[in-house]
C-alpha cells in the first residue's frame, strides 16, 4: 500500500496581502505576466522554506527563480517577518560570480536544490528551474551563516 505525499502550498507561508504585494512587485518587469509572477513567487517561497528548514544544505536558485528571490529580499519588512517568523533567523543569500568557464550544463548545486525542494514536499516548476548552464549560484546557498564558506570552489 502506497501513501500519497501531500504537496505543500507556498501560499500558506505568507499572508494573502504579502502574496499579492510580492506578485505585483515581480510584475514590475513588463515581460512578466501575472501567471508567471505567481509561479515565480511560489517557487521562491518553496526555495526559501526548504533552505530555512535545511540550513546546512548547499542550495542556489535558478536564474529565473533568482528574480523572485531578489524581489522578495529587497522588500525587507515582509522578508524579515517571513524568515524570523518561520525560522527564527535571517536567511542570507550570497551570490557567486560564475568563473565563466563556458562548460554549460546544469550545475550540481541546482540539481541538489531541485531534489531538496521536492523532498521538502513542494512541487517544482520545471520551466522555472530549467537551467542551460547560465546561473548565479550562491557559494554557500541560502543559509544562516554567510561566512561559513560551505560549498566554496
Amino acid at each position: 500500500m502506497s501513501t500519497a505525499v501531500k504537496l505543500r502550498d507556498p501560499k500558506t507561508f505568507v499572508s494573502a496581502d504579502v502574496w499579492e504585494r510580492e506578485v505585483k512587485l515581480i510584475m514590475r518587469d513588463p515581460e512578466t505576466s501575472r501567471g508567471k509572477a505567481e509561479r515565480l513567487f511560489g517557487q521562491t517561497i518553496a526555495y526559501f522554506v526548504t533552505a530555512g528548514e535545511n540550513p546546512d544544505a548547499l542550495m542556489g536558485p535558478s536564474k529565473e527563480v533568482d528574480k523572485g528571490v531578489h524581489s522578495f529580499m529587497l522588500d525587507t519588512i515582509p522578508f524579515h517577518q517571513f524568515t524570523y517568523g518561520h525560522f527564527g533567523r535571517y536567511i542570507h543569500h550570497v551570490p557567486e560570480i560564475a568563473p565563466g568557464d563556458g562548460q554549460g550544463g546544469r550545475p550540481l548545486v541546482l540539481e541538489q536544490t531541485i531534489k531538496a525542494i521536492q523532498s521538502a514536499g513542494f512541487s517544482v516548476d520545471g520551466e522555472l528551474w530549467d537551467m542551460k548552464g547560465d546561473c548565479n549560484q550562491c557559494y554557500a546557498g541560502c543559509t544562516d551563516s554567510p561566512n561559513s564558506g560551505k560549498g566554496k570552489k
